[in-house]
């Protein structure tokens, strides 16, 4: 791996750290309510999306071992290009059920 897609890599890790502080203790109804905490979790779920973006062209093999890659690149741009519609319980859903795994995959990704 080289040290681009590791950086990228390293990029994703800290925006998922990121996005796990900015939501610790809170629930969905708090979330919903709390404006910045939706807006500082969907540019970090931008900044890892674009990260997986460059990986794609830099490493594909890595991206292929990155679950739901394709599904978080896709919801970046919902959120980018369809910032009106965005629903604060599909982030929500993401923060809980997606992310973790992701940080699992990544930090194994890392080690190697």
């Amino acid at each position: 791996m080289d040290i681009r897609t590791k950086k990228w890599l390293y990029d994703i890790l800290q925006a998922s750290r990121e996005i796990e502080e900015y939501t610790a203790g809170l629930g969905l109804e708090d979330f919903e309510r709390k404006g910045m905490a939706q807006a500082a979790v969907e540019r970090k779920f931008e900044i890892i999306a674009e990260a997986l973006t460059r990986i794609s062209h830099a490493d594909p093999a890595v991206l292929r071992r990155i679950s739901d890659s394709e599904r978080i690149i896709g919801f970046r741009n919902i959120i980018s290009d369809g910032y009106d519609v965005v629903d604060a319980e599909v982030v929500w859903d993401a923060v809980r059920n997606y992310l973790p795994v992701l940080i699992r995959e990544v930090e194994e990704l890392v080690r190697v």
